[in-house]
């Protein structure tokens, strides 16, 4: 007979006669420690044993470890630092030990590293390539291990990958991993994906094989560099290509004008596309018209909305767009728009508007200058006769030959008359000094003429009385002109005349 001890705060005991024995009813989240002790049954007065050493049951591990991920990027290698939360003492009373898996481990690929991992601390670091992967973290304690925690990590690409080709022909190198994940929905899981450790691998022409025709794949090579796994090499991948089996989704126009539409869709799904798509062709035919034919531009496979102009104002048109590959174009999805008709222009409206135009203007130009008047006020333009240089009647006046007997010449005193303030004044003036001009002129010539009747002794001194009795008047001419340019303006209205 055996004789079962067990303590938590108050000991409990249990006999069994057996030597297997199963507890119930026991607390969760608790420890428990556990002794036995025997006694024979065939003695008349048996004595009981000594107590067993003390074993101690940890709670169970009920829920999986809560792991927080750090990734770094180091050069085609990626550092991940996992740690987790200590759990609880009850569970942790006897220790506990991490168990770490990663599938690139347990497939080779490059490095042939142990593919389990044992920590007793609650914090790892794994060195993965730029490939998905996933990560698992077990807890593992006396009483068992908890549920697995798994940690996706998903695949690293470059920004701007580039295309392939004959990847699955290239010769393995030393220490050298290929991969060829599918691509299905953008998503690159490690399921969906095949691996070609080394150029030994048993089943390598098998796994070359597998690859399949049409369907995209993410080429991936790695490397082993100190015996972590490093990326030497990323691109997109056909092992056959073909024109795409679906056209483009949710072919819409989102807005039309009289002579342009704008239009936008989404890309084919990558496995409806069956290779790289080069371009779109889109297409547009005007219905009801046989002069224009259907017109067909190439845009950007990167382009997912576009704006079709030179449309025909108030027409309607058939529009169609594909996928294009290198091995030609798929399916078309079409659409039908309306542009907008032409508004007719009112002819009223726009006389109207012209004549309210330059109504405006004409007020606005009368104002202005109302209002440049008053700010600035025009000056007054003093009032100056004119005066004229005496020209004789005739040129035939001047031409006749006189003969003079008797000469005196005088020097002429024309006399200096202040000129009034007025200008009519001013005016007769002018007046007078013509007429007195014209008299003397007359009685000059009356004089040589009564003298050339009377002698014709000499008619060369009668040139030169000419000429100096001509010198004479355009000297008093030119005298006079010099006091009237001296009128000086005085207060707007009062003239004054000056002389030396």
């Amino acid at each position: 007979m055996q004789r079962l001890r067990r303590k938590i705060i108050n000991p409990s005991f249990f006999l069994i006669s057996t030597d297997q024995v199963i507890l119930v009813n026991l607390l969760n989240h608790s420890a428990y420690q556990v002794q036995i002790r025997h006694r024979s049954t065939q003695a008349k007065n048996p004595l009981w044993s000594k107590w067993s050493p003390v074993v101690t049951v940890p709670a169970e591990l009920e829920h999986e470890p809560e792991v927080t991920v750090t990734t770094k990027l180091l050069n085609g290698t990626r550092a991940v630092m996992l740690t987790w939360k200590i759990l609880n003492a009850a569970a942790a009373v006897s220790g506990v030990t991490y168990r770490l898996e990663d599938t690139q481990s347990s497939h080779g690929c490059p490095c042939a590293n142990k593919t389990k991992t044992h920590v007793k601390t609650n914090k790892s670091t794994i060195y993965v390539s730029y490939s998905a992967v996933n990560i698992s973290v077990t807890a593992i304690n006396a009483a068992g291990h908890s549920p697995l925690a798994n940690i996706q990590l998903p695949a690293k690409p470059a920004a701007n990958l580039k295309i392939c080709d004959n990847t699955e022909k290239e010769k393995m190198k030393k220490n050298t991993c290929k991969q060829w994940y599918e691509l299905q929905d953008r998503e690159l899981k490690p399921e969906n994906v095949i691996t070609l450790a080394n150029k030994k691998s048993k089943g390598a022409k098998q796994i070359k094989a597998s690859i399949k025709d049409y369907v995209r794949y993410l080429y991936f090579e790695h490397r082993c560099d100190g015996g972590k796994p490093r990326t030497v090499k990323m691109c997109l991948y056909y092992k056959k290509e073909g024109a795409p089996q679906r056209e483009p989704q949710n072919f819409t126009v989102t807005s039309e004008t009289l002579d342009s539409a704008n239009l936008s869709w989404e890309t084919i799904a990558i496995e409806d596309q069956r290779g790289f798509v080069t371009h779109y062709s889109l297409c547009s035919e005007k219905i009801s018209s046989q002069d224009e034919r259907k017109e067909c531009r190439n845009i950007s496979a990167s382009l997912l909305t576009y704006r079709l102009e030179n449309l025909t104002p108030g027409a309607k048109y058939n529009i169609s767009l594909a996928g294009v590959t290198k091995e030609g174009e798929g399916p078309s999805a079409k659409l039908t728009i309306y542009t907008q008709p032409e508004k007719p222009v009112n002819v009223w409206w726009s006389f109207g508007l012209l004549f309210v135009f330059f109504l405006s203007s004409t007020m606005c130009t009368i104002i202005l200058k109302r209002i440049k008047n008053k700010i600035f006020p025009p000056v007054p333009t003093p009032v100056i006769p004119d005066f004229f240089t005496y020209q004789p009647e005739s040129q035939e006046m001047l031409e006749e030959k006189e003969e003079v007997h008797e000469l005196m010449l005088s020097p002429l005193h024309p006399e200096v008359k202040s000129v009034p303030e007025d200008t009519e004044e001013t005016t007769a003036l002018h007046g007078e000094w013509d007429a007195g001009s014209d008299e003397d002129m007359g009685d000059e010539r009356s004089d040589s003429r009564m003298s050339g009747e009377s002698s014709d002794e000499s008619p060369g001194s009668t040139d030169q009385a000419l000429r100096s009795s001509r010198e004479g008047e355009i000297t008093d001419l030119e005298q006079v002109d010099n006091e009237i340019a001296m009128l000086i303006y005085r207060n707007g209205l009062v003239f004054d005349v000056k002389t030396d």
